[in-house]
Parts: structure tokens; C-alpha cells; sequence
């Protein structure tokens, strides 16, 4: 569980309800269903007309990202690629092919492979920056998801907002059921903007910031398995690589 994420819920919904009951305001008068309903409704709505129905179902099961993050550790990425390059420094690049049997990442287990088939360096890195890019392209679509959600939910905020006034001054003959349009009214709003600045904009972020973590990891992959295949000194390749937790992968891709 990814403690950041969860201090972030607490303190936000903490800090909205909190001030409410530092103001006197009772907590029953923020619990409104009917408020609840369009701006869920209506958010997630939008957001489903927006996208296709695969991207839909990988947001939603990205939001395990978001709670459970990938551990990513470029530490460790170096120190394998540096075994790698000393194991194919004293036995030569085709002793790696035992290494790629028992490699999990799918990525680093194709970039070994090609490595001990002798593809050009470039066509290697072509290769391998064409499956990084893809990755991207693919894993950013849930964080534009929820980025288009936190777009729609204040807007829906006022329609419910609206609906509300609506409400209230088709009653307004009813002195008792004007608190409760009002209510709904105002609360609405309050939806709409927590749901847009608490939930779904961070949960987009969140995910955008895992994929720049899972992007270093790849292009630190590529730049050391192209020097590993160069025949570059071990020691050299591990001060190269850790340039990237210097820079970031920005500076290092294309």
C-alpha cells in the first residue's frame, strides 16, 4: 500500500470534512445521495463517452497502481546490467543467452535476446525504443482517463448545483423543502470539486509519475545493453547508467 497516496485521501477528505465541523456546519448536512449520484453519475459518465471501453477497464485497474505502486529500483537494474556486462566480457555475448532464461522482465529478457542474436547496436535500439514508446503511449491512456474525469466532475458539479436551485424555486410556496434543495444545491458543488481535485486529477498524476519511474528503468535497460554489446568496460556503463537517476529519462530518450 503506498503510504503518500493514502496520507494525501485522509488529509484532503480530512481537511474539507474537518474545516466543515470547525465552521459548526454538521456533518449529516455534506451526505447528500442525490448530490452524490449526478456528480458521480454524470463524471463518470462523461468519461466513458470519451474513451473506449478497453482504456476504461485499464483505468480502473490501474487504480491499483495508484494505491499499490510498481517498486521500481533503478539501483537494481544497474547492478544487473553490470553482471551482465562483466559475464559477457569474460565468456563473450552468447553466455548470456543462459541469462535470459531466467530474466522476469519481459523487457530486459527481449533486449538479452537480441543482444546474443547480434542484431545492430541501432537496430537494436530502434527496436527497443519502439516497445518503450508504445508502453508509453499505452500506460499514460488510464492517467487521461482520470485527468478527463477531474475535468468534467466541477462542471457536473454545477449542473447538480442547478438542478438544485431548480428545485428550490419550483417549491418555493414549500418553506420545507427549500433547505433541502439548497442543501443539495451547494453540496453538488462540493462534490464536483473534491471528486476533481482529491480523486481523479491526483490519481491521474499519480499514474503519469509510476510511468516516468518505469521509463527510466527501460531506457537505462537499452543504453546498457548497447554498451554491453559495444564491449564496453563494465565500470564505464555503471557510471553511465547512473546518470539517469542524475537526470531522469527525459535526457537520455531518443
Amino acid at each position: 500500500m503506498d503510504i503518500a497516496t493514502i496520507i494525501g485521501l485522509v488529509m484532503g477528505f480530512g481537511a474539507v470534512f474537518g474545516g466543515a465541523l470547525l465552521e459548526g456546519l454538521h456533518l449529516t448536512a455534506l451526505i447528500q445521495p442525490t448530490a452524490a449520484i449526478i456528480v458521480l453519475g454524470g463524471t463518470f459518465g462523461a468519461a466513458f463517452v470519451s474513451f473506449p471501453m478497453k482504456t476504461i477497464i485499464g483505468a480502473a485497474k490501474d487504480i491499483k497502481k495508484v494505491l499499490m505502486p510498481a517498486q521500481n529500483d533503478p539501483e537494481k537494474v544497474i547492478k544487473d546490467l553490470i553482471g551482465y556486462a562483466a559475464k559477457a566480457r569474460r565468456n563473450g555475448l552468447i553466455s548470456l543467452e543462459q541469462e535470459a532464461q531466467n530474466v522476469k522482465d519481459p523487457f530486459t529478457k527481449k533486449g538479452i535476446s537480441l543482444v546474443v542474436d547480434g542484431i545492430d547496436p541501432q537496430k537494436l535500439r530502434e527496436t527497443l525504443e519502439i516497445e518503450v514508446t508504445y508502453y508509453e503511449e499505452h500506460a499514460k491512456q488510464s492517467a487521461e482517463f482520470f485527468e478527463a474525469a477531474g475535468g468534467y466532475a466541477p462542471t457536473i458539479g454545477i449542473i447538480g448545483a442547478v438542478l438544485g436551485l431548480i428545485h428550490v424555486m419550483g417549491n418555493l410556496s414549500d418553506s420545507s423543502k427549500l433547505g433541502a434543495g439548497i442543501a443539495v444545491a451547494f453540496v453538488a458543488t462540493i462534490y464536483g470539486l473534491m471528486t476533481a481535485n482529491i480523486i481523479c486529477l491526483p490519481f491521474g498524476t499519480k499514474i503519469k509519475h509510476g510511468i516516468k519511474e518505469e521509463l527510466i528503468c527501460k531506457n537505462m535497460i537499452i543504453e546498457g545493453l548497447i554498451a554491453i554489446q559495444n564491449g564496453e568496460n563494465p565500470h564505464f556503463i555503471e557510471q553511465k547508467l547512473k546518470a539517469f537517476l542524475q537526470h531522469g529519462a527525459g535526457d537520455k530518450k531518443g
